[in-house]
């Protein structure tokens, strides 16, 4: 149990993000397949055009349940460069869906085979989603950035300068104070020089 505990905590965001995105899914499936089988069974409408059609409803269902529900806890942009990269790659999971039906239909020929129909079709819905998974987590909704470094914060207070440098001797640069300055007034004018041991000489 300790082993499936640390492996649990370890892949715990994946693990929480997959079941609702598969929730997501098993929705986009159902109007998948009811689509499919309402324009290619009951309206004679080709078997990759029924797919297209029906998986373009479904994409638009599962966009909206998958940026409010499954990946809502990740970076925001905005909803027209989300949209157009969630449609461009749900565009790619199209085509491997439509590709393994048209496989199955036009070149296994098993054309008039609801079953192998039906399977073929899924099988496509299962490379798709697999692929739209990782695509989405990596190009739509991606993982919160961890900053680096220390930064400010608006309104907050940048950190102190730096005291000035010591000279390649080990003293500080002298400090030049001008005419009628407090140092002036008591006598410490810029006539005084630091001798080589340290202490001040008056010249």
């Amino acid at each position: 149990m300790t082993v499936v505990r640390a492996l649990y905590d370890r892949f715990r965001q994946i693990i929480h993000e997959f079941a609702k995105f598969g929730v997501i899914g098993v929705i986009g499936l159902l109007i998948t397949n009811l689509l499919y089988a309402l324009l290619h069974t009951h309206f004679g409408l080709g078997p990759v055009k029924a797919t297209t059609v029906a998986t373009i409803v479904a994409t638009c269902v599962t966009y909206v349940g998958n940026r409010y529900w499954s990946f809502k806890h990740r970076e925001r942009t905005s909803i027209p460069r989300e949209t157009v990269i969630f449609f461009a790659l749900n565009g790619i999971g199209l085509l491997i869906q439509d590709g393994v039906v048209a496989f199955n239909y036009y070149l296994l020929d098993y054309r008039g085979n609801k079953l192998a129909e039906f399977l073929a079709l899924n099988a496509g819905i299962g490379l798709a989603t697999l692929f739209r998974f990782w695509s989405y987590r990596r190009f739509v909704w991606a993982a919160p950035s961890a900053g680096e470094g220390t930064t400010v914060a608006a309104g907050g207070t940048a950190p102190p300068d730096k005291p000035p440098a010591a000279s390649h001797e080990g003293r500080f640069p002298a400090v030049e104070t001008a005419p009628g300055s407090v140092q002036h007034a008591n006598g410490h004018g810029a006539a005084d020089q630091t001798a080589g041991d340290g202490t001040f000489s008056r010249t």
